[in-house]
């Protein structure tokens, strides 16, 4: 097979054998895949930095037939993410896209748009951005790319429109006060505007500073947790940085 190469995101790598890499990228042109970088642990590897966590690279590779791992002979660093991880919180924040991203595409699945979000949100990141807003952006387009969005505005059950505060039932629909039972999940009106207007803005527009004002890191906070619900839901797992996130988080509000 001839050599291909496209724009990648690097997603995760393990160690493999005594100096190889196991390594998940999300490629811009050909979706999801998984392949083997060898000798990228040894000390004169040609790797270089360029398989860490989230670095922007340009990727060549080969498949192999009846083979699911395709053999990566080359990566040039486009963009490093690097400094983007100088918290905890940033480093979990990366960690969080990547793990998402991997569970909700399927291997080879082209998805330019997720790629599209991938790169900024890690931007964003680098970039000094609060961690909640970007989380919740991040998190609510997923679900959007996902075709797991219902309508914001109007209830799940009885059609009518949403003026005010609203609820995530256990299948992903919002309702309404009127239809709401025991055991909804709570999503106020500030969260459900803020999740309108991300809908339609990019993400530098949450990240101005006259924008991201405590009503709005804390709507984000609480679009993140149910939008992160959806995800669960569908994936049917636990997310594990989610959990870290969230210590994180708790940690901040008792310091």
């Amino acid at each position: 097979m001839p050599v291909r190469d496209s724009e990648a995101i690097i997603l995760r790598s393990f160690p493999l054998g005594e100096g190889d890499r196991l390594v998940s990228f999300l490629s811009r042109a050909n979706g999801r895949m998984r392949g083997v970088a060898s000798g990228a642990r040894k000390p004169k590897s040609r790797f270089g930095s360029t398989l860490e966590i989230f670095s922007y690279v340009r990727i060549w590779f080969y498949e192999r037939e009846t083979r699911d791992l395709v053999r990566i002979n080359q990566c040039d660093l486009l963009e490093s993410f690097f400094g983007a991880q100088r918290d905890y919180a940033s480093e979990l924040m990366l960690a969080l896209a990547s793990e998402v991203t991997e569970a909700v595409l399927g291997e080879r699945e082209v998805a330019e748009p997720n790629f599209r979000l991938l790169l900024a949100i890690g931007r964003a990141i680098k970039a000094g951005a609060d961690h909640r807003i970007v989380s919740g952006y991040f998190a609510l387009w997923i679900v959007r790319l996902g075709g797991w969005l219902p309508r914001l505005g109007r209830c799940g059950q009885c059609g009518s429109a949403i003026s005010g505060d609203g609820y995530f039932s256990d299948g992903g629909g919002i309702i309404c006060r009127a239809c709401s039972e025991p055991g909804r999940t709570y999503c106020s009106s500030g969260t459900l505007e803020l999740a309108s207007r991300m809908l339609v803005n990019k993400l530098d527009e949450f990240l101005k500073p006259d924008a991201a004002n405590g009503l709005c890191t804390a709507n984000a906070y609480e679009l993140r947790n149910i939008m992160l619900n959806v995800i669960e839901r569908h994936i049917e797992k636990k997310l594990r940085t989610r959990k870290l996130l969230d210590e994180v988080r708790g940690l901040s509000a008792n310091a």
